[in-house]
């Protein structure tokens, strides 16, 4: 069987490694979907005579960005200026409402191309009806984890099933080469009965796969957790069995206090901080350097294109960074090194996937990105001695519109700056081809059932 072989060079190469190695003129040589070598474009091209090099000029090579929750939608610009439950019950609710597949399959196939296109390889996606997200993905070629948006108790029946989800994961878990994940999910803890968080735990163990679910997003929950159980919510989780599962991921974690915090860090669990979605709906500020400190893996999420607007995880990571300092009140509390590492080996550690991407290390897939170098943004570019200003450039400068390649698994989906593997007008137009008659159906609900959304925190 023939092999393939290329060698990706650049001006500059971040590998994220456990030292953060970076290497002047460096160079990956990729053999079927594999990081083969790591080294200078001179060393690894006098080593492999003969295989073809793509040199790129103005460029730096970093890890693909691993995006660790996102919900697939096109609601961006809709849903506006309401602080979360209100959010909820007069815009997402109504829409989980009335959405049918065909629809919730657009949004995922224009979620994951927006996001190749910015250089995010990996995505978190909780979503609905995500056969269709797993068919755009196995397509445009990013590696997905697919979390079913999942609703198991009777006031919260418009969401997809536990029975969804399982046969998401029998149909699509580690397919796509193992490209694509399939993980149990609830939209939220109080969205399930006791029967389903006993299956949605014994469905995570007997699979081996992770559960994701959002807690602790806005204060009103730690209220709510102590009115119903007497405890914060990380030892309600504790004590139903969530962490017993191979991987519990929480999204959002802004209340959780140091006891809570101690907890998890004790067991497998790791949290995905989403900062643009938590200032935007006035959510909080998470308290991310007393999680990394006692060792929660911490990976940074863009949240849906309704909670944030875009997915742009460098812009995400430029916030992770400056809402880390307003939060400690001292410019040291997230530093550039450790919030890019969040965004690519931290995050992919927080998805137990650590062991297959997020450095470019041989051994590993072969998911990496090119960021240009000659724009406005990244100059002026010091890739090595006392003024080196690559990593602080790239949190805080760079913006997705400036990647000009993203490779996954070896094979390039994006090159300069166009999607090579979807036509992405052809994807725009099917949005704004079926996004009227969602809008339409939930007016529509929303006319005849005003004021009859139940949600949690006014049912109790």
């Amino acid at each position: 069987m023939t092999r393939q072989k290329m060698i990706l060079a650049a001006d500059a190469l971040l590998t994220m490694d456990a030292d953060n190695r970076v290497l002047r003129n460096g160079a990956v040589l990729v053999e079927d979907g594999v990081i083969a070598a790591v080294g200078t474009a001179a060393e690894l091209g006098a080593a492999n005579p003969g295989v073809e090099t793509k040199a790129l000029r103005n460029a730096v090579l970093l890890p693909g960005l691993v995006n660790t929750h996102v919900h697939s939608g096109f609601l961006r610009g809709t849903a506006e200026h309401l602080p979360v439950w209100d959010w909820l019950t007069q815009h997402i609710n109504p829409m989980h409402r009335v959405l049918q597949p065909h629809e919730a399959e657009a949004a995922s196939w224009l979620c994951y191309a927006e996001s190749l296109l910015g250089g995010t390889t990996t995505v978190v996606d909780m979503w609905r009806y995500m056969e269709g997200s797993a068919k755009a993905a196995e397509t445009i070629g990013n590696r997905l984890v697919a979390v079913p948006y999942v609703g198991e108790h009777p006031d919260y029946n418009y969401f997809d099933t536990l029975d969804m989800n399982e046969a998401m994961i029998e149909a699509w878990h580690r397919k796509a080469d193992g490209r694509i994940n399939v993980w149990v999910g609830l939209e939220h803890p109080f969205y399930s009965d006791d029967a389903g968080y006993r299956r949605a735990i014994e469905m995570a163990k007997r699979h081996r796969t992770g559960f994701h679910t959002h807690c602790s997003e806005a204060r009103v929950e730690v209220d709510g957790f102590i009115k119903r159980y007497g405890k914060r919510p990380m030892f309600v989780f504790d004590d139903i069995g969530f962490f017993d599962t191979p991987l519990t991921m929480i999204a959002h974690a802004v209340w959780l206090d140091p006891e809570e915090i101690a907890l998890i860090a004790g067991k497998r669990a790791s949290v995905a901080h989403n900062p643009v979605s938590n200032m935007k709906l006035a959510s909080g500020i998470a308290n991310v350097r007393e999680m990394l400190d006692a060792g929660v893996p911490v990976g940074v999420g863009t949240d849906g294109e309704k909670e944030n607007n875009n997915f742009d995880m460098f812009e995400e990571m430029k916030v992770a960074s400056l809402l880390g300092k307003l939060r400690y009140d001292t410019v040291q509390p997230l530093d550039s090194w450790e919030v890019l590492r969040m965004g690519t080996i931290t995050g992919a550690k927080a998805i137990g996937l650590d062991h297959e991407i997020g450095s470019i290390e041989p051994g590993k897939r072969a998911d990496i990105i090119a960021v240009r170098t000659d724009t406005p943004r990244m100059t002026p570019f010091f890739a090595e001695g006392p003024y080196f200003n690559l990593h602080h450039n790239i949190v805080h400068a760079v913006r997705g519109g400036d990647v000009t390649l993203t490779m996954v698994d070896g094979k390039i989906l994006v090159e300069d700056g166009e999607l090579r593997t979807a036509d992405i007008q052809a994807i725009i137009a099917e949005v704004h081809k079926v996004a009227p008659g969602l809008f339409e159906r939930r007016a529509a609900f929303l006319a005849a059932n005003q004021g009859d959304m139940v949600q949690w925190t006014t049912s109790n």
